[in-house]
């Protein structure tokens, strides 16, 4: 007969949204068993005085590299994170074509890292059969991204898909979800995703219906064009019939910060109208994305070699320059006007090459460089190859705070693990419990634990995880509500959380006392 783990004591917390409850949990091989009073275990783990709670769910996650390197992947399941989404943004790292790989690493080095790893894959069935035999500590699920299937469909270039390619594009979506996807991403500030029309994306989303998957956005404008943002989305939903999830919901730039309660007004009206829309969020008022976001989207047309002419060309970084500068508001995202080069810092140079720019500024990088700012960013994605990651202050944290509390809004963590990275990639579920719950209240404890499990297991149709309840996976995170809190702050990111004594995936401690037990039970979910 196998062992049963017997979680005793505690108060659980069952994601559900209910009541907490005095009871014991009981898990045998990977799955929970019995809640209830008076369990009988072969181990028992006194929980006196802690939640019981089931494994937070990350579904923006950028460890689709490092977890070929570091399957533990401490910093996300040290707070508790037990699911984690690879595949954001419709930029990651599979499907690719063998002779692209290279080019598709360099692209996406700022974003994932480079981590030494080797890449000898070209499906999503293969990079999921690699991290399978990673033996990854959490368990993971993958999205297929819009713009490698697109990149592989038509490459690169600014054009409208023909019916031909769109048909290509449809069918390499299906082959993706047959062999492990759990839905879609698309980041629509990003080439070649945005370069996209909405009849495309209505196309692949009609895929996604049919097999009752989410379509996951970065959408167009998070800033002055973002109710047009979420129109195109409610049209995307509308016409495929295709679930819609956004991808860290924001409002950036001080001018747009007023404009919270028309969205969020847009996305009920919509949700009331039956469009299944859903969100996540991270509890931070920066960002963190490839340095090579700043430039404007017609500097990316034709791929990386084309950005990289045009950066070498005198007249192209003019206008490019004349339109960062510009301080009205933009049919694009313009980090430059929200953040200014005083709120651009330099995260990641996955090279290796001057490690004391990491977590300065780009007007400090200029200075150390002898040059103006728009100069030494224009210089530092030539040097690199485009291959810097950045983290950029554009939000407000009473914003922050209201989109946290609307119902429909999960969390996350989007966070990107090279260099010096943003703290959100250590403590963002820690920092939910004890500063929007215990300090500011800003929703009840039961209320959160649901929002980091549940919301997001039902926003992706995760089945059979998200609660603690006979029969579901055993996911379990073990927090003392009087002291979890995150530690990690943007001048040092790389601290541990405070508070999260016991983790458990698929019925096995892989933390204990805070500390990793070196067992890896993870598995790919779909």
């Amino acid at each position: 007969m196998p062992a049963t783990v017997v979680f005793r004591g505690g108060t659980v917390i069952d994601g559900s949204g209910g009541p907490p409850l005095a009871a014991d949990v009981a898990v045998r091989e990977e799955h929970v068993v019995a809640v209830g009073r008076d369990l009988v275990g072969d181990e028992v783990l006194d929980c006196a005085g802690h939640v019981v709670a089931p494994g937070f769910i990350d579904t923006h996650s950028h460890s689709d590299v490092k977890v070929l390197a570091d399957p533990a992947l401490p910093m996300k399941v040290r707070q508790g994170i037990t699911l984690e989404v690879f595949g954001q943004d419709g930029i990651s790292v599979a499907p690719v074509k063998e002779d692209e790989r290279a080019a598709w690493k360099q692209k996406l080095a700022g974003l994932l890292g480079d981590f030494g790893v080797a890449w000898d894959w070209s499906s999503v069935g293969g990079y999921l059969g690699r991290v399978a035999s990673a033996r990854p500590v959490p368990d993971v699920a993958y999205l297929a991204p819009h713009g490698a299937i697109r990149q592989w469909a038509m490459g690169g270039e600014d054009r409208r898909a023909t019916s031909a390619q769109t048909s290509s594009m449809q069918a390499l979506l299906r082959l993706a979800l047959a062999e492990g996807a759990c839905g879609m991403s698309t980041g629509l500030i990003y080439p070649p995703c945005c370069y996209a029309d909405t009849a495309e994306l209505v196309a692949l989303g009609r895929v996604l219906a049919e097999a009752r998957r989410p379509l996951v956005v970065h959408m167009r404008s998070e800033s002055d064009r973002i109710l047009e943002a979420v129109g195109e989305m409610i049209t995307v939903a509308h016409e495929s019939g295709c679930a819609v999830h956004i991808s860290h919901l924001k409002l950036a730039g001080r001018n747009n910060w007023g404009r919270v309660d028309d969205l969020l007004g847009l996305v009920e009206r919509a949700q009331a109208d039956g469009l299944r829309f859903t969100a996540d969020q991270y509890p931070y008022v920066a960002g963190s994305t490839l340095l090579g976001a700043i430039l404007p989207p017609w500097a990316h047309d034709g791929g990386t070699e084309a950005t990289l002419a045009r950066l070498r060309d005198r007249e192209a970084r003019a206008r490019m320059k004349e339109v960062m500068a510009h301080p009205g508001p933009a049919d694009w995202d313009n980090f430059w006007a929200w953040s200014g080069p005083e709120g651009i810092v330099v995260a990641d140079i996955p090279s290796g090459r001057h490690p004391e720019w990491l977590g300065k500024s780009l007007v400090e990088v200029a200075r150390l460089r002898g040059q103006d700012a728009f100069e030494a960013a224009f210089d530092l994605l030539l040097e690199e190859r485009m291959g810097v990651a950045m983290i950029s202050f554009s939000q407000d944290e009473a914003v922050v705070e209201r989109i946290f509390r609307q119902p429909w809004v999960n969390a996350c963590t989007d966070g990107l693990l090279g260099g010096r990275p943003h703290p959100r990639a250590y403590g963002t579920y820690p920092r939910i419990l004890g500063r929007y719950v215990r300090e500011k209240g800003l929703v009840s404890l039961p209320e959160a634990v649901r929002k980091l499990t549940s919301q997001a297991a039902r926003a992706f149709g995760f089945e059979g995880c998200g609660l603690v309840r006979a029969g579901y996976r055993a996911n379990l995170v073990v927090f003392d509500p009087a002291t979890v809190a995150d530690r990690a702050t943007f001048e040092e990111p790389a601290l541990f959380p405070a508070g999260i004594r016991d983790v458990m995936v698929g019925g096995e401690v892989v933390v204990r006392d805070g500390e990793l037990t070196g067992v890896r039970p993870g598995k790919v979910v779909d």
